[in-house]
């Protein structure tokens, strides 16, 4: 009878071990169902099907666009970042956009009001000789009006055959102006790195105006051609720029940094999702004095390496707040062709500062209006025209002067004359009578 009580006893126990481990197995290769998720399907299933068969209009309630409505509006509260995409869509993202497209050349974002908000003209490019503005609303395109518009179809409706027309639909929140403006396509391949030059006292000043893929070869060009005209300290002016690359930023920002050390990384939701971005630089970093001018139109990579050589201490941010994009979006492709842009981390500065939604914060603050902003915005992009008569005759608006750029130079006089005084002491030695 003792026997076969444990004989009993052996076989429940193996069978509680096997069904345990059937279950860890089950939940480990997703064999196991979720039965939160299966309610939730169950309830969408339900709904579909009964606007599908009920509505009183059958034509807007077939079942693909239903479908397609209800993941727009499932992902799209997420963040404007996030995004569902249809075959077509998708198969265009995966072109190579790095390449040279037709375009207008502005960085656009979708707000949480679900408007279309230039960040910034890139410039150079047709949408910045229009005289389009950081902070102006696309409200139409071609006529359409933009009503809870998705990121990659602003985008998709944006580009075009270089030669081609496109006719944009504007409103102007700064002085509640509406524009009509009709610009033709090019190939926006634009210069990263301009008007590298050194100012008195040797001062070198260069414009960081994107992060692509050239970009990092440009700016070790430029610091180069700098170094060799004296150069002793520098100023980078990312205004307006609206990012980039994440690779290219984390390059550019090599040189101020030892072999190894931190740039920037990502956290995502769990702890184990966290991506660390290191200088590859062999050499010594560089350590002469830097100033960084910013403003709200900086965004993303310029985000980056404002925020890691500020972290840092190897430079001081001059200007004001930035835009404060900083998330990471992965593209997954679905089994229908079709595919999902999912914010899955966000970005932190080397001392574990949030970039998202926070912006980097000057040093040293120094806000334009969106008068000087504007006259600045053109100075920098039309050098040439440094007479002011003939500037407002061509653009209708004063030069001013550039304070933010004059605040990064006196910074940096300072960090000389510092310098200059530290390396002129002369220790002395007391002698008695």
């Amino acid at each position: 009878m003792l026997k076969r009580i444990l004989t009993i006893a052996a076989g429940v126990t193996l069978g509680l071990t096997i069904s345990a481990g059937t279950a860890h197995f089950a939940a480990l290769f997703g064999w196991w169902p979720n039965r939160d998720l299966d309610r939730s399907a169950s309830t969408l299933r339900e709904v579909l099907k009964l606007v599908n068969e009920n509505y009183v209009d059958p034509k807007s309630a077939a079942l693909p666009e239903l479908t397609k409505a209800a993941l727009d509006g499932l992902v799209g509260t997420l963040d404007p970042h996030s995004e569902y995409l249809d075959a077509a869509d998708y198969k265009e993202l995966q072109e190579d956009i790095s390449a040279e497209f037709g375009g207008i050349g502005v960085q656009v974002e979708l707000n949480k009001a679900g408007r279309v908000v230039v960040i910034a003209p890139v410039a150079g490019t047709p949408g910045d000789r229009a005289g389009i503005r950081r902070g102006d609303e696309i409200v139409s395109i071609d006529g359409a009006d933009l009503i809870k518009p998705a990121m990659q179809d602003i985008v998709t409706r944006l580009r075009g055959k270089p030669g081609s027309k496109v006719r944009l639909g504007l409103h102007r929140p700064s002085d509640s102006k509406d524009l009509a403006l009709t610009l033709t396509r090019e190939s926006i391949h634009v210069e990263s790195v301009r008007d590298a030059h050194v100012l008195p006292d040797g001062i070198g000043y260069l414009q960081l105006t994107q992060f692509a893929d050239h970009t990092a070869d440009e700016f070790m060009k430029a610091l180069k051609q700098l170094q060799a005209q004296g150069m002793r300290a520098l100023i980078i002016d990312e205004r307006n720029n609206p990012g980039g690359l994440l690779d290219t930023v984390v390059d550019v920002a090599g040189p101020f940094f030892k072999n190894g050390e931190l740039i920037v990384y990502t956290q995502g939701r769990n702890p184990k999702d966290r991506d660390e971005y290191r200088a590859d630089n062999p050499a010594p970093p560089l350590t002469l004095p830097v100033a960084v001018i910013i403003n709200a139109g900086s965004a993303s990579a310029a985000e980056i390496l404002a925020g890691a050589l500020k972290d840092t201490h190897r430079a001081v941010i001059v200007g004001e707040r930035s835009f404060g994009k900083g998330s990471v979006q992965s593209i997954f492709k679905l089994g229908n062709s079709d595919g999902l842009r999912l914010t899955i981390a966000r970005y932190y500065t080397p001392g574990g500062e949030v970039i998202h939604g926070h912006g980097i914060a000057p040093d040293v603050e120094m806000v334009a209006t969106p008068e000087e902003d504007r006259s600045l915005a053109l100075q920098r992009d039309r050098s040439d025209i440094t007479d002011p008569a003939a500037f407002k005759e061509r653009f209708g608006i004063e030069l001013v002067p550039d304070r933010q750029l004059a605040a990064a130079v006196d910074v940096l006089h300072a960090t000389l004359l510092l310098g200059d005084r530290a390396a002129a002491q002369v220790p002395t030695t007391a002698v008695r009578p």
